[in-house]
């Protein structure tokens, strides 16, 4: 019988809306689900290959102290007496949780009652402090509460869309296929992309500023100040709603003098600048959405607020089309928040710091304590643990040692802790290697509870298979380790439905004190209602009344009711480049990746768009530093350094380097970028500079580089650097080194044990410094093998299409060690995903007459599926047309 599940997809916070479908025979297919809010039927290419990244292999399955495989029972009581041994000897504050926005809503607050309400420490953060905690301390200090005050639907009314700081059509393709469509429907509509890089946002962009790297404030001050000047206030609005504007207009007046200054500060044509002011006062309808651009920086607070001001001065706020909009990065960043999963907050939208609040939320938990002040920050956090003052650890769904800056501090601090637990759903990644216990953790498919997404809309996980081994969900791994440490009440949840109802339940604090945040009205759910809860935007307040949307009377959730305009100067980045180090290392997603890859590289065809650490920089910073592009670079910081292949797309400004955040020590040697990124926090969110690394680039000296493509996953060779990208039917492992030593056959009997009768088809020329071997057993092919001096290696496509092959025809076997067939063209680089299309085949077919998207689609089937790869090929048809 087949089966089809609703469920929510678990990458970013745009929460698209997911159709599992499972057949009799067990497999499963992936689709947009038509009836979601946030998606409306559409998924990118992460989301489409969700069904490729699930199976047994790679997961953790079983319990895991001290190297021995253990049962649940000796499991939950070892991590509950070591955790209680360090609590009665040290003190509560030498203990912490870290956790993530890959939890479920349920899952989070547990772990934020345990700890605040039990345990008596608010040492609990949350991966999410990464990307979104500028925007809470902006929310905050702005509306008196964190709420996003914008919804998707507000895009479909809107004007004028400005995106700051975000490549939404890599980091939320689906909401830039819908922000697409609009345009075409409505092409009045227009498009403002702030970002120093161009990238496939900014390419379909109306007007680009390509502002210098940290001066964010500096342009939506220059903006305050003049549509006050120019008189594009909304003085009633003002007037009635909002507190602060004289303060906020003098300090930005400072320096913001007018366009020329605030040009000049930003590095941008004075002519930009101006059509953009123009642009934002001629037009009511605005949405403001930022993303990780303005977040990621030791000024982030202040760049919310920037432009929270802008919008609060034109009174473009609370009602449909306008307002600013944090776009968030993970898929329960928003529930996090909500059940208070960040070291500064409590429960439902309460602060840490009001005695009021705290007294509210021990009373409704009945909990034996309460923690009255804020716990370590992230960053804080590690470096607490590394110099002792935390002696226990549980991280939860992350990998702090790839993620966090300073990444080796982190490692380092992981290695001296002496209590290191580790919940996650996979075998093996950097930070488990430090794991004195390992506990499996459901999947994905696996788990059950409820997300929130940018624009507040709560949907259903649902689960639709059974989990491997012995692996459990969160919230029931928490609680067993709460009763455990003796607090029997309080943790005897019989299931994600009870935990949703008690968080639905303490929202009434939340309305008790002011705020926005409202579940009431989706209390008291049986299972069963639980279960077909339907995707429900809050507030949801107990009465039947439709509620108002965040902010449309005019009221906000401060004690007086008002708005506040916050006063913020323009600062740069703490770290300005020097002689040592002249760069911007600036860091950010791609395309096909989420986070450490611990999911996404699971399916293969995301791994084919780019499938090694690239560092993209200006050709003549490459120059400077004598690389090539195509050649191996170290990026190097005071803090760290990171190995990439260079790249000059001609994207990236002078006096910049973009690294991706992705790869770790799973996937590639001596590539981890948070180990390069300096720890700066902003003073007040504690969010992590990552845009901002002063840096440079070096020349890595290599004597021989190669690839492997291989059926089995190879051991790579005791190489300077290496980087694997695993796929279905072929891995791929490149690798670059130095010395006599090199890859060879010998090399690659022990890296691939158990081809012994194997075919070999071999050259060796060792003069040149070249060999290349394929192996085939019974005419189909096994391995493939190309080392040589120089950087004239074969490309790789043609010959990994050969794996899928259940035999060589000899006009392939032939061509096996040039690497390409005769009179054939090499497809290039993989474009679209979905279908495995590359460049140089989509050249092709522009050449031949191509002259559009769809033109593109219909004779290549590339860009009709996600259509994640859309602005791509975009790019690729102006280029043809500009020869």
């Amino acid at each position: 019988m087949t089966t089809v599940t609703r469920t929510t997809c678990p990458y970013c916070g745009v929460g698209c809306g997911v159709l599992a479908q499972r057949d009799a025979d067990g497999r499963i297919e992936v689709r947009g689900d038509p009836e979601h809010p946030a998606s409306r039927g559409r998924l990118c290419s992460k989301g489409s290959a969700l069904a490729a990244t699930l199976g047994a292999n790679g997961r953790l399955l079983q319990p895991e102290v001290d190297g021995a495989k253990v049962d649940w029972e000796a499991a939950l009581s070892t991590v509950a007496g070591r955790l209680r041994g360090c609590i009665d000897e040290h003190g509560p504050g030498s203990v912490a949780l870290y956790v993530s926005g890959q939890l479920l809503t349920e899952d989070y607050y547990v772990a934020n009652k345990l700890m605040k309400g039990y345990i008596g420490t608010a040492n609990i953060d949350t991966n999410s402090r990464l990307c979104m905690s500028s925007a809470v301390t902006g929310h905050v200090r702005a509306f008196g509460e964190d709420v996003v005050p914008v919804e998707y639907a507000d895009l479909d009314q809107a004007d004028l869309l400005v995106l700051v700081g975000s490549n939404l059509a890599w980091c939320h393709p689906v909401l830039m296929q819908r922000v697409q469509a609009l345009r075409e429907q409505r092409p009045g509509m227009r498009l403002v992309v702030i970002d120093p890089r161009r990238t496939a946002t900014t390419e379909a962009a109306d007007l680009h500023l390509p502002l210098r790297s940290g001066s964010d404030v500096m342009l939506f001050n220059g903006l305050l100040v003049w549509l006050a000047e120019q008189g594009h206030s909304d003085a009633a609005y003002v007037a009635a709603h909002t507190s602060g504007v004289d303060e906020a207009l003098q300090v930005a007046r400072a320096a913001s003098t007018d366009i020329a200054a605030t040009s000049q500060v930003c590095g941008l044509d004075a002519t930009l600048v101006e059509q953009f002011f123009a642009m934002f006062a001629a037009t009511d309808r605005v949405v403001t959405m930022f993303s990780q651009g303005v977040n990621q920086s030791s000024v982030g607070a202040d760049k919310v607020n920037s432009i929270i001001n802008c919008h609060l001065l034109t009174g473009r706020i609370g009602r449909a089309g306008t307002g600013p909009f944090s776009i968030t990065g993970q898929p329960n960043a928003m529930g996090g928040r909500e059940v208070g999963g960040l070291s500064t907050q409590l429960a439902a939208h309460l602060s840490l710091d009001d005695a009021g609040h705290r007294d509210a939320v021990q009373q409704f938990w009945q909990s034996p304590v309460m923690a009255n002040r804020p716990g370590y920050k992230a960053v804080e956090l590690f470096e607490a643990i590394d110099t002792g003052k935390i002696k226990a650890v549980w991280i939860m769904a992350t990998n702090p040692v790839v993620s966090l800056p300073d990444a080796d501090v982190v490692r380092r601090a992981l290695a001296r802790c002496p209590l290191v637990i580790v919940s996650d759903c996979v075998a093996a990644n950097d930070t488990l290697a430090f794991a004195h216990i390992k506990l499996p953790a459901s999947g994905w498919a696996e788990k059950d509870g409820t997300v929130t997404n940018s624009d507040r809309h709560i949907s259903r996980q649902r689960a639709f298979l059974a989990a491997p081994g012995l692996a459990q969900p969160d919230w029931w791994i928490v609680c067993q380790v709460a009763q455990r440490l003796g607090f029997t009440t309080g943790f005897d949840f019989d299931g994600p439905a009870a935990i949703f109802d008690e968080l639905a339940r303490i929202t009434a604090l939340s309305r008790r004190f002011g705020m926005c945040l409202d579940l009431q009205g989706v209390s008291g759910l049986s299972a069963q209602q639980y279960d077909a809860l339907a995707v429900s935007q809050w507030p949801l307040p107990a009465s039947t009344t439709a509620p108002e949307r965040p902010f449309a009377s005019g009221q906000f959730s401060t004690p007086d009711g008002r708005a506040r305009f916050v006063p913020v100067a323009a600062r740069g980045p703490r770290h300005a480049p020097t002689a040592e180090y002249p760069l911007i290392l600036n860091t950010g997603r791609i395309r096909d990746q989420w986070h450490t890859m611990t999911r996404t590289a699971r399916a293969a065809a995301l791994n084919a768009h780019e499938p090694e650490p690239y560092a993209d920089a200006n050709s003549s910073d490459l120059a400077a530093a004598g690389v090539a592009p195509g050649e191996l670079l170290r990026v190097v910081t005071r803090w760290g350094a990171a190995l990439a292949r260079a790249r000059a797309s001609g994207d990236v400004p002078a006096g910049m380097i973009f690294l991706p955040i992705h790869w770790s020590e799973q996937f590639a040697r001596e590539s981890r970028v948070g180990a390069a990124v300096n720890p700066v926090v902003d003073p007040v969110s504690g969010e992590p500079e990552f845009k901002h690394t002063p840096a440079r680039i070096e020349a890595v000296v290599v004597e021989w580089q190669g690839f492997l493509l291989s059926r089995q996953r190879a051991t790579p060779p005791d190489a300077l650097w290496w980087a694997h990208s695993p796929g279905d039917s072929v891995h791929r492992l490149e690798f670059a080194g130095r010395g006599t030593v090199r890859p060879d056959a010998a090399w690659l009997k022990v890296a691939l044990p158990g081809l012994a009768r194997a075919d070999w088809i071999e050259f060796d020329d060792g003069a040149a410094g070249t060999y290349r071997a394929a192996l085939l057993v019974d005419g189909r092919l096994e391995a493939c093998l190309m080392v040589g001096a120089r950087r004239t290696l074969p490309g790789r496509t043609w010959l990994a299409s050969l794996f899928a092959q259940p035999l060589l025809d000899a006009a392939d076997r032939r061509c096996l060690l040039l690497g390409r067939r005769l009179g054939g063209i090499d497809p290039g680089s993989t474009v679209c995903a979905c279908f495995g299309v590359g460049a140089n085949t989509i050249r092709a077919a522009i050449a031949g007459g191509c002259a559009s998207v769809d033109a593109v689609g219909r004779k290549l089937k590339a860009g009709t599926n996600c259509g994640s790869c859309r602005p791509e090929i975009t790019k690729l048809i102006a280029a043809g047309r500009s020869r």
